[in-house]
């Protein structure tokens, strides 16, 4: 997945704020009107959006003889594959999740609790480890330090 830079990622975080109540999109004008306080040219937004669409980042309608511009994908998604991409990038991969697991706050260890206690049923289809061994790399059990990943196997 494509890394944004600060503009672009200013003009997305235009669309991903705006766009769900607009159903049908943006033009290039209210994503220019929305970026208030940044002294931008109609054309610079227009280059911008034009890149972002060649990037697949988001999808553009005619009307007319403008463009409608609303992200392809939402923001979590979006960030959910640069957190995916970022896993790739190293040797081991359960290395770098224990690694994440233990940074997070308690209240993001919860969410990741529940949302891996609700894909249990899923377990055959692809993830790994049990959900109790999910979780015990998450919060592992007092007196238990998680050994190396690379030395349980």
């Amino acid at each position: 997945m494509t890394r944004l830079g600060d503009l672009e990622r200013a003009v997305m975080d235009v669309l991903w704020d705006v766009v769900p109540g607009t159903s049908d999109g943006v033009t290039v004008r209210e994503v220019a009107d929305a970026l208030d306080g940044r002294e931008l040219a109609y054309t610079t937004v227009m280059t911008v959006l034009d890149r972002l669409a060649g990037k697949g980042m988001v999808q553009r309608e005619r009307e007319g003889r403008a463009w409608r511009y609303r992200p392809a994908a939402s923001r979590e998604a979006h960030i959910a594959q640069l957190m995916l991409d970022a896993l790739d990038l190293g040797g081991s991969r359960d290395a770098a999740l224990v690694r994440f697991a233990r940074s997070v706050t308690g209240t993001e260890a919860e969410v990741l609790r529940a949302a891996l206690g609700s894909e249990a049923g899923l377990a055959g289809a692809g993830a790994t480890g049990s959900e109790a061994e999910l979780t015990d790399r998450v919060d592992p059990p007092a007196g238990r330090r998680p050994a190396d990943e690379t030395a349980e196997r």
